[in-house]
């Protein structure tokens, strides 16, 4: 077996806020991963679909952008918009 080759390999100290809400359409479970890595966006983990992005305000004026990274409908995407606007 050949020796592996890690392109990076760190530990580091991270913020984790976990969220619960019901919107209109669908409940959302998120745990919400703040750390210097990903140069001020936040990993937004749904924990009922398993999918996850990494997402800064930019990111949330996107158009499309979580309907394709959750597999959401416009309207489920909204209410997440919403909420992660307020968190940025």
């Amino acid at each position: 077996m050949s020796e592996r080759f890690y392109l990076y390999d760190d530990i580091e100290e991270t913020r984790t806020r976990f969220v619960s809400f019901m919107g209109e359409h669908q409940r959302f479970d998120l745990a919400i991963v703040s750390s210097s890595r990903y140069y001020g966006k936040q990993l937004v983990l749904d924990v009922q679909s398993s999918r996850f992005a990494i997402i800064g305000s930019d990111d949330l004026d996107e158009p499309g952008y979580l309907e394709h990274a959750y597999n959401l409908s416009e309207e489920e995407a909204s209410e997440l918009r919403s909420f992660l606007h307020e968190l940025m």
